[in-house]
């Protein structure tokens, strides 16, 4: 016990500061994720032993899911899927425009077509966790906008579950069967998450119910990962599957659910945003924070563009249009994986990095900017964007 000292002192130090952020982030009216970065960054250049550990990571990866999870909460599984439908085109636009950037800024480094192709996907999906934390932090869940974000984010998490693996047999040097039939799985398994979370819905929700708040606490988060984790075997995002679950249960255990959770919430999510900014190297930012600042000047006004037309899908007026607008700007979790695979298979030393400080730019402005949206409207009202 007594080498466990240390680790209790580090690990409560840090978090006895991430609540002096959220305390100062609660008298600005900002969202606390800046700030939690922040000190990310800071506690990573100190080396801090304790927060090197499994627990920390574990914890941080159940925050993000307990966050999408208490999302789909708010969502019955018939507006889910006539949401989908009603967003589609904002999903293609999504794709074709912020796509697009990243893989023609790769291929403008000279690099590989593999690499551009992975940068293009890290520029293309936002960070649902940051994203959602910072909707629940300025209380804009309940706003008309949100479900046209979240949507948005739905069909981009599915199309992740087929980029995933046909990224991955590329840089195998997979044939065009392998391709094929890792699509096909990965099609299959979003296909069959969504046909639960429709049909079975009352069927969990019967297994949650208990008189006892214990018994549902204890139910709701198992049941939780049980599919997050079948979720990530299946090549789908295990943020989806939280998502998912969230969806199919409705009505009075809904609330109970989360009720108890959003404590369990709030303390794992903000190790996540810890944990995001830990990982991020800060010895290799200072070469790329030129192309890092341009890419993401880039993409977040193309971001802004589909959230702007996802929201007036939905015949949101031009205010609700410009949250949504910069509501999909922050990148994260997703964008570091993909690069992280092109590390991995060694085919662009600057991929990494690059992601690395674009991601930790637009993680940080993009819940700021949610703070402040009124500018966007303003260069709306001049015909910057069409407000149509």
């Amino acid at each position: 016990m007594a080498d466990s000292a240390p680790v209790y002192l580090q690990l409560g130090a840090v978090i006895f500061v991430l609540g002096l952020g959220a305390r100062l982030a609660g008298r600005t009216g900002l969202s606390p994720v800046p700030l939690y970065l922040i000190v990310g960054l800071v506690v990573g250049a100190l080396e801090i032993d304790a927060l090197n550990g499994d627990f920390v990571e574990l914890a941080a990866g159940l925050g993000v899911i307990l966050l999408l999870f208490l999302i789909g909460l708010e969502y019955t599984a018939e507006e889910l899927t006539t949401n989908l439908r009603r967003f589609r085109r904002a999903g293609v636009l999504d794709a074709a425009l912020n796509f697009t950037p990243g893989l023609l800024f790769g291929l403008a480094l000279g690099w590989e077509p593999e690499a551009a192709i992975l940068l293009g996907g890290a520029t293309w999906d936002s960070s649902s966790g940051i994203i959602a934390k910072a909707l629940t932090d300025l209380n804009r869940r309940a706003m008309p906008e949100t479900r046209a974000v979240m949507s948005v984010l739905v069909i981009e998490d599915l199309a992740m579950a087929g980029f995933l693996p046909l990224v991955g047999t590329l840089l195998v040097g997979g044939g065009v069967l392998a391709t094929v039939g890792s699509l096909a799985a990965a099609a299959a398994a979003a296909a069959a998450a969504l046909v639960g979370a429709v049909r079975f819905g009352e069927a969990l929700g019967r297994v949650v119910e208990h008189h006892s708040e214990e018994a549902v606490l204890l139910s709701a988060l198992g049941l939780v990962l049980m599919v997050a984790g079948i979720a990530e075997e299946l090549q789908v995002s295990a943020a989806v599957g939280a998502f998912l679950v969230g969806v199919a249960l409705s009505g009075d255990v809904a609330q109970r659910t989360q009720q108890l959770l959003s404590p369990i919430r709030d303390f794992n999510a903000s190790l996540f945003f810890l944990f995001f900014a830990l990982e991020v190297d800060t010895g290799e930012l200072a070469g790329v924070v030129v192309p890092a600042l341009a890419l993401a000047v880039v993409t977040a006004t193309t971001k802004a563009v589909t959230g702007w037309r996802a929201a007036a899908l939905a015949g949101v007026p031009a205010e609700g249009r410009a949250r949504a607008a910069v509501s999909l700007i922050p990148r994260g979790e997703m964008s570091i994986v993909l690069a992280g695979l092109g590390a991995a298979a060694g085919i662009e030393p600057q991929l990494a990095p690059l992601a690395a400080g674009y991601v930790l730019i637009l993680a940080i402005a993009g819940p700021v900017l949610m703070r402040y949206p009124g500018v966007l409207t303003w260069f709306a009202r001049r015909r910057t964007i069409s407000p149509a």
